[in-house]
């Protein structure tokens, strides 16, 4: 799965990206319902492995089904 999709879901599921201050290939992420946040790796084309996506779910406080289904 590419950073793109991970983005598209977790806008769905109501998180938000933080505002980049300096360049690098990782995005923040904030879940505004429970206040925790994370950081995604944006590796452009490259996909994703799916241990990171897990974790970094996890870390928002998502369910891994309910960000599966989004």
């Amino acid at each position: 799965m590419k950073y793109r999709d991970v983005s598209q879901k977790l806008t769905i599921l109501g998180c938000e990206e933080l505002k980049r201050r300096k360049g690098g290939s990782h995005r923040k992420w904030f879940n505004p319902n429970n206040q925790q946040g994370t950081v995604v790796p944006d590796w452009g084309s490259r996909d994703l492995k799916l241990g990171t996506i897990r974790a970094a779910v996890r870390q928002l406080g998502i369910n891994w089904k309910d960000f599966q289904d989004a």
